[in-house]
């Protein structure tokens, strides 16, 4: 698949901020942490900007912008449309949690609690329009919502330490140990999705063909002489050796450092929170960049 640069941020980006929504609001329901008010704004405007400058990069993708609409009305079946729903809900439910005086003080555990459980669904929703894919195989598993799960958390956590030291106070070790568990669980889920990657038997011509003989069959003419919206957007080829710097950048920048950081530099969290986000970029262009859809078998692939 065709790596988007705007799709790319968008995930990245709002993942990171809808994982520091989850992770304050949880705190705060369950108070974990008594944010300040000061706290409570800064890091709510900055999950805000986050999933605002995320969504705004995705409709970037979009062949027909004014069309957007469209996405809302297909909530039953498609999950597209549950994103743009739960996006919908998920902001202006923010815009009253972050400001304090906006609902009354009885109200806003309960506000908190709602917004987190509405984020965690938004993320599951943008991971499963991946996922529910079955023409692409490398997208098409449970692992992909989990490591778009824990990737969130372990970017929200980082700025969410980050925000906990705004006023001089010490990083949280309850709020540590969750961070470097998603952390731990993004290079878990990650190295297992790879691993299946790696270990599927691809489709071949005959499978799209649905022919069980065992002759070799190879496409003659792909149909047309031109580059296509098919070979724009789902026929990408990466170079061996750009895998293996983003990769090595992924699991250097996005996971070892941040971690490193959290435990013997937690001061340091806005920069392991920065790097993060940079491997997370690296790991997410892959995604889509390693991705072969089933529609290749006919411009000459052999297995996908």
């Amino acid at each position: 698949m065709r790596p988007a640069i705007s799709i790319v941020f968008f995930t990245v980006s709002s993942g990171a901020g809808l994982g520091l929504l989850v992770l304050m609001t949880l705190l705060s329901s369950l108070s974990a942490v008594h944010w300040s008010a000061q706290q409570q704004r800064m890091g709510g405007a900055c999950a805000i900007v986050l999933v605002v400058a995320g969504l705004c990069a995705s409709t970037l993708h979009l062949a027909s912008p004014h069309r957007a609409w469209r996405a809302f009305i297909r909530v039953r079946t498609s999950w597209l449309s549950r994103e743009a729903v739960l996006a919908v809900l998920v902001l202006p439910l923010a815009v009253l949690w972050t400001w304090p005086g906006l609902v009354s003080q009885s109200l806003h555990a309960a506000l908190g609690a709602v917004l987190a459980v509405l984020a965690l669904l938004l993320i599951y929703s943008t991971a499963m329009i991946y996922a529910s894919l079955k023409p692409i195989r490398q997208w098409h598993t449970p692992l992909t919502p989990l490591v778009y799960l824990s990737a969130a958390l372990a970017s929200g956590g980082l700025l969410t330490v980050w925000l906990t030291q705004l006023e001089g106070a010490s990083a949280q070790t309850g709020l540590v140990f969750v961070t470097l568990l998603a952390l731990a669980s993004t290079a878990l889920s990650k190295l297992a999705y790879w691993m299946r990657a790696a270990r599927m038997d691809g489709a071949t011509i005959q499978d799209a063909l649905g022919l069980k003989s065992a002759a070799q069959i190879k496409l003659l003419d792909a149909g047309h002489t031109h580059r296509t919206f098919l070979t724009d957007e789902f026929i990408f080829r990466i170079a061996r050796a750009h895998v293996q710097t983003l990769t090595v950048m992924f699991w250097l920048a996005g996971l070892l450092l941040p971690a490193w950081l959290l435990v013997w530099f937690p001061q340091a969290a806005l920069t392991a929170a920065c790097s993060c986000l940079l491997g997370l970029f690296a790991e997410r262009w892959l995604f889509f960049a390693q991705a072969r859809h089933t529609v290749q078998l006919y411009h000459g692939a052999t297995q996908v």
